[in-house]
């Protein structure tokens, strides 16, 4: 008889507000900035669940809607990109305030 093996996996979730920005790079982007505080978290979590260049995948809920992305490590602090689909389903503009929640599994 087979004994069915159970993977448990922990998930931080941390949620804060923040301005969206326009980044006019060669590959233009609109991006949220983590506050400072929930920086040191991700950090903390990073070695766990970074898959390369420091790049950590979450689950992002804003307002109603949720996606998949990975947060950018950008000089000391996390960048959540906002892409286009999320802006227009929650029509989001460049400057405005909103909350976000992310889900990292750990």
């Amino acid at each position: 008889m087979k004994k069915e093996q159970a993977i448990l996996a922990a998930f931080m979730t941390l949620e804060f507000t923040g301005e969206i920005w326009f980044w006019r790079g060669p590959a233009p982007w609109y991006f949220v900035t983590v506050p400072d505080e929930q920086c040191l978290e991700l950090k903390a979590a990073s070695r766990l669940v970074t898959y390369g260049w420091g790049m950590i995948p979450v689950t992002l809920h804003i307002g109603n809607t949720k996606c998949k992305t990975s947060l950018f490590p950008k000089n000391g602090k996390y960048l959540v990109p906002i892409k286009a689909d999320l802006r227009k389903a929650e029509q989001l503009k460049e400057g405005e305030i909103i909350v976000l929640q992310l889900e990292v599994a750990v």
